[in-house]
């Protein structure tokens, strides 16, 4: 299991890695833009990266590549919130496809996506951390090379936020 503590560290069976935390830390998420980073166990779902600047690697989790037409729903009263959409919209989203790094790499965790809760939160993402590990809007992210060992040794999909 993968394990994420409020004082930024990630650690997974020997590994250890320094992460970004939301803003506010880690605890109750109370709706969408709190910056908190939610506490409890989740799932890591399918892993999304950019195939023109990440190579291919081994991993337990399904891959997607991303391209320029995939969002993610962070409208509170969109029916697709908290979900993969499709771009363009009219309605909020993430583009996963960016200039920047970010999402060269992106996971979603299982917060908030069974019966959703419009307004909780969404897009929960494990991701690459920018520069000087700036604090995240909930996510939890961690530096690119980083990601890729914990992604390449991980063998059960569970992360704990506490």
């Amino acid at each position: 299991m993968i394990i994420v503590n409020k004082s930024g560290v990630l650690k997974y069976k020997n590994l250890k890695f320094k992460c970004a935390l939301g803003e506010a830390g880690i605890g109750k998420k109370r709706k969408e833009g709190d910056n908190i980073t939610p506490k409890g166990s989740y799932k890591l779902l399918k892993l999304f990266y950019r195939s023109d600047r990440i190579p291919n690697f081994k991993t337990l989790l399904k891959k997607n590549k991303i391209n320029k037409k995939m969002g993610w729903c962070d409208d509170g009263n969109n029916k697709n919130y908290n979900k993969l959409i499709k771009l363009p919209c009219s309605f909020s989203h993430e583009k996963l496809f960016r200039k920047d790094n970010i999402y060269d790499l992106v996971i979603p965790i299982n917060y908030n996506t069974k019966k959703i809760v419009k307004g909780k939160g969404s897009a929960i993402f494990l991701h690459i951390a920018k520069k000087n590990y700036e604090p995240t809007r909930g996510c939890i992210a961690l530096k690119k090379k980083d990601l890729i060992l914990l992604l390449k040794n991980i063998k059960n999909k569970k992360i704990n936020i506490k």
